[in-house]
């Protein structure tokens, strides 16, 4: 198993199926679609028997694949996958396909003349391929390379594929909330470049590479950090955590850092949208438990408090601006702000049981809400607007859409049986240990959730019918085979996780002792002066 390219393949192939995707004629829509779909469903089983084969128990990194690169630089081309990388390609994996389907007719249709199924879908798979290579490379640089070159597709998808219209100004603001998204990402990356050099100076300096060379091998330099070979002072290492952090948290996104992600998800196609904010936004979450912690241990404890601090505000900030949205893709694009802040808040507790939450938090999130968002993107794309006080009464002419809509529903607001219960939970008894405050304040959201969501879906779906919507129709055939295993992944992982789980829990266990971390001892109660004390052997 181990002597083929089993992960090379696996980010390779979205790209080569890209290409052949990108020679397909332009008039030959359909084939480009089918095509496209076809290469994801294979990456799909191809992840599928990595996960099968993955042994939790085993080696931190399994499939490993090392090869020079720039040898007179330190850096390789070196690629393997733990449980948390394996759970995060699963997701991918699983959401491209659906994404694809979802967007079928994404890229026709649209007011100004577009007829690119080729370059859509081309575009989408590119996504894939480099986000999936974040997850598994395990040189600084690589990572780095892939963490930048994922946003020029993205950029092109939000403003060449983005919201359907003939409105000059619309596109115009099409095109600046594409530009937002790249500039703001782009200057989090060079953030993290001056860091990523850095870095590899101080590698450098302790002879960690060949000669006078530095090295970005990543588990060299864990190394090195946690045995503290890797040198720098106090100040240079903090800083350099903060230009990894900073990368990340623009990308994840974290308060005050997300102001990119409602313009960017409302002007782009749902599927384009949900790739961003399920998929690509990830990356960054993920960044911050492999990289931030792991190579930064002593600079992460120091920082915690004010990660948490942000992490606990945007928790708040994203559920109430989304409960005063009037445009419903804009209200559930600030839930994820919230969602993406219960994950850095588990992330930086530092507890097995927050960090494993933070970890099936990101997958249920990815689940959540492109069901979520999707539904609702179908719903704007039969009235034509995105306005919530155009709809009222829809579930009369579409209860399978509102049905549908209201279990995707239940889920962003984490009720127990649906997926995001576990992992929200999770966290926040991981969390309350160390953290008690900040635990307790994110648990209000909980209930800023049920607001935002009932109410929504009581403005939608409920009351008479508004006028306009007399003939929406239902879910189609392609739709339903988009939404149904969302909503089935949604139901089983609420009540079995144990499979994600368990992937996940050794590589936590192993990032926790790795940075010399453990979960707080439970403190017992002191028994009170003159109480009974039990005999040894228990009550007969």
């Amino acid at each position: 198993m181990n002597s083929f390219p089993w992960l090379t393949t696996l980010w390779l192939a979205p790209t080569i199926g890209a290409g052949v995707v990108l020679a397909v004629p332009a008039a030959r829509r359909t084939v480009a679609r089918v095509i496209a779909f076809a290469v994801s469903i294979g990456v799909l089983a191809l992840a599928v028997v990595l996960a099968v084969r993955f042994q939790p128990g085993g080696a931190q990194y399994q499939f490993v694949e090392s090869h020079e690169w720039i040898p007179a630089f330190g850096v390789g081309y070196t690629l393997g996958l733990d449980g948390i990388a394996t759970a995060l390609v699963l997701l991918t994996a699983v959401l491209v396909p659906l994404l694809i389907l979802a967007g079928w007719h994404d890229d026709t249709a649209t007011g100004d003349g577009r007829k690119s199924a080729h370059i859509y879908m081309a575009l989408m798979l590119l996504v894939e391929s480099m986000v999936l290579i974040s997850f598994l490379a395990l040189d600084i640089l690589l990572f780095y390379v892939f963490f930048e070159a994922m946003l020029i597709p993205m950029y092109f998808l939000i403003g060449g594929f983005g919201t359907r219209t003939t409105d000059a100004a619309v596109r115009a603001q099409r095109s600046r909330a594409a530009v937002k998204f790249l500039l703001y990402n782009l200057f989090g990356g060079l953030i993290m470049l001056v860091a990523v050099i850095g870095l590899y100076v101080l590698t450098a300096q302790a002879g960690l590479g060949e000669g006078s060379a530095g090295t970005f091998d990543l588990r060299v330099v864990v190394a090195a950090a946690n045995s503290g070979e890797l040198g720098g002072s106090t100040a240079v290492l903090n800083a350099l955590f903060l230009g990894f952090m900073f990368a990340f948290a623009v990308k994840a996104p974290l308060w005050p850092l997300h102001t990119w992600l409602p313009d960017a998800a409302v002007s782009a196609t749902p599927s384009s949208a949900v790739l961003m904010m399920a998929v690509v936004d990830k990356v960054g979450t993920f960044g911050m438990l492999r990289y931030c912690l792991l190579l930064f241990p002593l600079a992460s404890d120091t920082f915690a408090p004010l990660v948490i601090t942000l992490a606990v505000i945007g928790i708040l900030y994203g559920a109430l601006l989304a409960i005063g949205q009037t445009d419903v893709m804009r209200l559930i694009a600030y839930t994820s702000i919230s969602h993406f802040g219960f994950i850095i808040l588990g992330i930086f507790a530092m507890t097995s049981q927050s960090q494993s939450g933070a970890t099936l938090y990101m997958v249920n999130h990815g689940l959540s809400t492109a069901a979520l968002f999707l539904i609702a993107g179908f719903l704007v794309s039969r009235r034509g607007t995105r306005m919530i006080a155009e709809y009222g009464g829809v579930q009369k002419v579409a209860p399978v859409l509102a049905g549908t809509f209201f279990i995707a529903g239940l889920a962003t607001l984490s009720l127990p049986g649906l997926a995001p219960f576990v992992s929200e939970f999770l966290v926040l008894i991981g969390t309350f240990p160390k953290y008690q405050v900040a635990a307790v304040i994110a648990t209000g959201a909980l209930v800023l959730a049920a607001i935002y969501v009932l109410w929504l879906y009581q403005r939608l779906m409920t009351g008479p019918l508004t006028k306009g919507n007399e003939h929406l129709r239902d879910l189609v055939p392609r739709e339903l085979a988009v939404v149904v295993p969302l909503l089935i992944a949604l139901l089983v992982l609420g009540f079995y996780p144990k499979p994600i789980l368990d992937l996940v829990d050794p590589a936590v266990g192993h990032t926790l002792s790795t940075i010399g971390k453990h979960d707080p001892a439970p403190t017992v109660p002191a028994p009170e002066a003159g109480a009974a004390t039990p005999p040894a052997g228990g009550h007969k």
